[in-house]
């Protein structure tokens, strides 16, 4: 793992000098003797990692693997009830009717294609070779294009993705179940095509190592299975076992954790510093705070910040604007912890506590032999180290307690409270993963406003895909049981 600062300085003209050719009208005239005609791959993976910088002092990253889109996008957090909104709830409420994935096909799954067809392409592999072996490139490049398609597909359900970045304006969808066959695909081949070459220079995850991305790529195969458990459960045993049983192995120590590790620098540090910068738009809910207080979990300290009083107190989840006015008027509550909102805080992007909360999980289901409380209790474990918590004293009474430990009667609804607060902040995979198991139990608000009242189940499409993409936008909320709202429920979501 390595730092940005140094990777991306100048990687916006970097990206654009890359794609300069000739205009064959004016023969070598516009040419620029001094443009890059080939992409800088190292760069381009560093951008697809980041996302663009911003170009503001209180801008944040916004796409890639590590940007605010994919992990720490503020919508997902209120629907899993991680926060609360300050001044304007709508949000909350559930007013979201669509949302944009034009960063995802744009910046972050074009970066990684280009890096894929020069690798490909007979004429520039060899010189692009020089920012690592033409097969790393690969492996890393897939991985990574797998990743932001699987966030995608499971925000969205169908989306475009086999005609995809093709150059291509009307590109129909595909099916998620399709999609989710290919990633599986995608990765094993993936992690086969490593070679001993030299590493992808631009790694600015693992630095190049092969060991920790097969791991990642094992481990994100796993996490995919589970979300199969209610529709295919037995293709979901399969990839689960096959990945689990994974020479290569897959993210079981805080060591190995997929992490990119953001600057003191304004434009490449914690996109949760930038949401903050200024602004005083979220707190914690009271939902977060009241059970991590029932728990006695000495995590509450770090995911929220004490209120003048000394205290932590949850900002009410869900309320409308005029109970929430009355509410903050006269209340103080928590704000996110000071080390959530750190410029230096690292973006996880899959961690120990949640494989082995993962390895649980499968355990539990009979898929695999394994202790299934020993894997609990050491998800528990990795969760409070990660986080600098962990008190051998504080943990034995902190998972023998009644609240904790878990029976065979209620074994998976603890797994999942437990995966609720050991993936916080990451909101998008804790809204997927209630969608999946329904744990933690968490309740919409009774003032919403969307047609459902409920917690929304997906995204509503891009608004623009109605006009630009009609015959395929039209055929896939065609297949959608409620049309394209977000109380439509994706292939896996049932």
């Amino acid at each position: 793992m390595i730092t940005i600062k140094n990777k991306v300085l100048a990687l916006s003209l970097l990206t654009a000098l890359g794609f300069m050719t000739s205009c064959s009208d004016f023969g070598n005239e516009n040419v620029t003797p001094n443009a890059a005609l080939t992409p800088v791959t190292s760069a381009l993976l560093t951008e697809a990692i980041t996302g663009v910088p911003p170009t503001t002092a209180t801008g944040a990253l916004l796409d890639g693997v590590a940007g605010r889109l994919t992990g720490l996008a503020p919508e997902p957090r209120l629907f899993a009830q991680y926060w609360s909104q300050t001044q304007y709830p709508e949000n909350s409420l559930y007013s979201t009717t669509f949302a944009d994935w034009s960063r995802y096909y744009a910046v972050t799954l074009e970066d990684l294609q280009t890096i894929i067809n020069y690798n490909n392409d007979p004429a520039t592999k060899a010189y692009v070779a020089q920012f690592g072996s033409n097969n790393n490139q690969l492996a890393i490049a897939r991985i990574l294009k797998a990743y932001i398609y699987w966030v995608t597909t499971d925000r969205w359900g169908d989306i475009p993705y086999f005609g995809a970045l093709k150059q291509d304006t009307q590109v129909k969808y595909d099916s998620q179940q399709a999609i989710y066959a290919d990633l599986f695909k995608e990765l094993k081949e993936a992690s086969a095509q490593f070679d001993g070459g030299a590493v992808f220079s631009g790694d600015i995850i693992y630095s190049g190592s092969v060991a920790k991305w097969k791991k990642f790529a094992n481990s994100m195969r796993m996490l995919m299975a589970l979300r199969l458990t209610k529709v295919d459960p037995a293709t979901a045993k399969t990839e689960f076992t096959a990945a689990y049983a994974d020479a290569g192995g897959y993210i079981s120590a805080n060591a190995d954790n997929a992490l990119v590790a953001y600057t003191d620098a304004n434009q490449f540090r914690n996109p949760d510093n930038a949401l903050f910068d200024g602004r005083d738009d979220y707190g914690v809910s009271d939902v977060l705070v009241n059970k991590l207080k029932d728990l006695s979990d000495p995590r509450l300290p770090v995911y929220a910040a004490p209120t003048t009083a000394g205290d932590y107190s949850g900002l009410p989840y869900g309320l409308n604007r005029n109970l929430l006015i009355q509410y903050t008027g006269a209340n103080d509550f928590s704000r996110p912890g000071t080390k959530i909102l750190a410029k230096t805080q690292p973006g996880y992007i899959i961690t120990a506590s949640q494989m082995l909360l993962a390895k649980a999980e499968a355990a539990v289901r009979g898929w695999i032999t394994d202790d299934a409380t020993a894997a609990y209790n050491a998800a528990i474990r990795a969760s409070w180290e990660q986080y600098g918590v962990y008190d051998a004293a504080k943990f034995t009474a902190y998972t023998t307690s009644a609240k904790v430990a878990p029976t065979t009667a209620d074994f998976l609804a603890k797994i999942g409270d437990q995966r609720w607060i050991s993936l916080y902040p990451n909101g998008t995979e804790a809204w997927t993963e209630w969608r999946r198991t329904g744990y933690p139990d968490l309740k919409p608000t009774p003032y919403a406003v969307n047609e459902s009242k409920q917690i929304p189940r997906r995204y509503g499409y891009p608004n623009t895909e109605p006009t630009l993409n009609t015959a395929a936008y039209n055929e896939a909320i065609g297949k959608l049981a409620n049309g394209d709202k977000t109380s439509s429920r994706i292939w896996w979501d049932k």
